[in-house]
C-alpha cells in the first residue's frame, strides 16, 4: 500500500513537470535548416530574420512567466498547467504550418515569427504552474524526505535536458528520412511534433486537483500584503534572479554561437548530417549532469550542489580556454570537454534554481516569486543570444582562438561570480522546506497584524466529483492551518 501511495505521488510531481520538455524542444529545434532551405541575403533569411527568430520565443516565455505567475497564484495552478499546455500544442501547429500571402518567404517567416511568441507564452506558464505545483506535490505524503528534491529535479530540469536532446535529435532522423531535396518537410515535421508531448501532458492532467499546500495557504481570495512579501523575501528573490540571469546569458547563448564553433573545429563542414550530429552529441552531455545532480541535491543540499557546480563549471571553462589550439586539433576531445562544462552546468545552477525559486519563497506568492526570477532568466538568455555574436566578432572571430575562447573567459567568469552571488544572498534549503516557511510566513503575517485565518480555499473548492459521487478532498487539518 505504502508503494502505492508512493508511486502515485511520484506521478503526480512528473505530472506537473514533465511538460517543461516542451521548453527544451521549442528553443532546440530551430535550426540552420531553414537558412538551408531558403538561403540568405536579401532575398533569403537575413540575419535579422534569424536572430528575431531566436529571440521572440524568449520574449512570449517572460511574457508567460510574468503572467502565469500571477495567475498561478490567484486563479489556480491547475488551470495555468492546462492553459499551458493548451498554448504549446495549438501554436507548435500553427508554427509547422506557417505560410505567407501568395507562398512569399517573408510572410511565412512573419507568421513563424509571431508563432514563436505565442509559443513562448504557453511555455513560460510552465514554469510559475507546471514546476511550482511539481514542487508543492513533492512534500506531499508518500514522498521520503532524502527524495523529495531528487524527483522534483528530475521532473523538471531533467525533462527540459530531455527536449533540448529530442529537439535535437529529431531534424537529424528526418534529415535521414527526406534528404536534402525535401528539407521543408524536416524543418515543417520537426516543428510539428512538439504537438505530441503536449497533448499527452494535456489528458495526464485533466484529473488533477490544486496541491494540498496550495488548498492550505493560497492568498486566492484575498488581497496579497506585498508590501510585506517583498520586505520579507526581497534578498533571496535578488539573487536567484541574478544568478539565473547569468545562467541562462551562458546556457542559451551557446546554443547561437556552438554550431559556429564547432564549424571550426570540424572543418568547416556544413553538412547537416555533421551539423546536426554533433549537436544532438553535445546535448546528451546534459542528460549525466542532470540526472548526476538530483542524486547529490537531497545529500549537499540545493545551494551547496549549486555552487559546486558553478565552481566546477569555471574551472572546465577556463581549461578549454588555455588549451583550446591543442583540443581544437581533435574534435572529439573538444566535444569531451565541452560537454563536461554543460554538464557542470545543469548538476548545479540547472538543477537548483528552479528547487531554490520554488522551494524558499511562501505558498501564497510561490508563482509570481518563481516567475519572476525564472523571467530574469529568460532576459538573460535574450540578450545571450543579441550579445555573444558580437563578443566573438569583437574577440576576433568564429575563425580565430580568441574568437572560440573569449566567450569561455567571459562564462567562467560570470560562473564564478554566480556563487558569490548565491553564497551571500540565498538561504540554505532543508526539507519540507515549503511547509517550514509557510508557517514562518503566517507568523510575520500575523505579527504585521494580517488575518491568516482567510488564508487557503473555501471548503466548496475543495471538493471533487468521481463517478457521479461528491467526495470531500480537503486537505486534513484545514481548518487548523488556516485559522491560526
Amino acid at each position: 500500500m505504502a508503494k502505492k501511495v508512493a508511486l502515485s505521488s511520484v506521478s503526480l510531481i512528473f505530472a506537473c513537470g514533465t511538460a517543461l520538455f516542451s521548453d527544451g524542444y521549442a528553443n532546440n529545434v530551430i535550426g540552420s535548416v531553414l537558412t538551408r532551405i531558403y538561403g540568405t541575403g536579401s532575398d533569403g533569411i537575413t540575419t535579422n530574420y534569424s536572430t528575431t527568430l531566436s529571440s521572440v520565443a524568449f520574449a512570449g516565455t517572460v511574457v508567460g512567466m510574468l503572467t502565469f505567475g500571477y495567475l498561478s497564484d490567484k486563479v489556480g495552478r491547475k488551470f495555468g498547467m492546462m492553459s499551458a499546455t493548451g498554448i504549446v500544442a495549438l501554436f507548435s501547429g500553427l508554427s509547422a504550418a506557417s505560410s505567407g500571402a501568395n507562398h512569399s518567404l517573408h510572410g511565412m517567416l512573419a507568421m513563424l515569427i509571431a508563432c514563436r511568441f505565442l509559443l513562448g507564452i504557453g511555455v513560460g506558464a510552465e514554469y510559475p504552474c507546471g514546476s511550482v505545483s511539481a514542487s508543492e506535490q513533492s512534500e506531499e505524503e508518500g514522498i521520503a524526505k532524502n527524495s523529495q528534491h531528487r524527483w522534483l529535479v528530475l521532473a523538471t530540469n531533467t525533462m527540459i535536458d530531455n527536449g533540448f536532446v529530442i529537439g535535437a535529435f529529431v531534424p537529424l532522423v528526418l534529415y535521414w528520412i527526406f534528404g536534402d531535396n525535401h528539407l521543408r518537410a524536416v524543418w515543417r515535421l520537426s516543428l510539428g511534433l512538439g504537438v505530441v508531448p503536449a497533448v499527452g501532458v494535456f489528458f495526464w492532467r485533466l484529473r488533477m486537483e490544486e496541491p494540498n499546500r496550495y488548498k492550505r495557504d493560497s492568498m486566492k481570495h484575498v488581497r496579497i500584503p506585498y508590501g510585506l512579501v517583498v520586505k520579507r523575501y526581497w534578498r533571496s528573490l535578488l539573487g536567484l534572479s541574478l544568478a539565473w540571469f547569468m545562467y541562462d546569458f551562458i546556457t542559451y547563448a551557446k546554443n547561437h554561437f556552438q554550431l559556429s564553433r564547432f564549424g571550426s573545429v570540424t572543418g568547416g563542414s556544413s553538412s547537416l548530417t555533421i551539423v546536426f550530429g554533433w549537436s544532438v552529441v553535445i546535448n546528451l552531455f546534459y542528460i549525466p549532469g542532470t540526472v548526476v545532480g538530483a542524486f547529490c541535491v537531497d545529500l549537499m543540499g540545493p545551494k551547496v550542489t549549486m555552487i559546486s557546480g558553478l565552481l566546477a563549471q569555471a574551472v572546465i571553462g577556463f581549461i578549454m580556454s588555455g588549451l583550446y589550439t591543442q583540443l581544437s586539433q581533435h574534435v572529439a576531445a573538444f566535444a569531451v570537454v565541452y560537454g563536461i562544462f554543460l554538464s557542470f552546468g545543469e548538476f548545479g545552477p540547472g538543477n537548483c534554481l528552479g528547487v531554490l525559486a520554488a522551494k524558499s519563497g511562501p505558498t501564497a506568492v510561490r508563482g509570481q516569486y518563481y516567475g519572476i526570477a525564472a523571467a530574469t532568466g529568460k532576459i538573460g538568455a535574450f540578450v545571450g543570444t543579441w550579445v555573444f555574436p558580437v563578443m566573438i566578432t569583437d574577440f576576433g572571430g568564429s575563425s580565430s582562438a580568441k574568437g572560440n575562447t573569449g566567450p569561455f573567459w567571459v562564462g567562467s567568469g560570470l560562473a564564478i561570480l554566480s556563487a558569490i552571488v548565491v553564497y551571500f544572498l540565498v538561504k540554505p534549503l532543508d526539507h519540507d522546506g515549503m511547509k517550514k516557511e509557510d508557517a514562518k510566513f503566517r507568523e510575520y503575517l500575523e505579527a504585521h497584524g494580517f488575518d491568516v485565518s482567510l488564508m487557503g480555499l473555501p471548503e466548496a473548492e475543495t471538493v471533487s466529483y468521481t463517478e457521479g459521487k461528491e467526495t470531500d478532498s480537503a486537505v486534513k487539518d484545514t481548518d487548523s492551518a488556516t485559522k491560526v
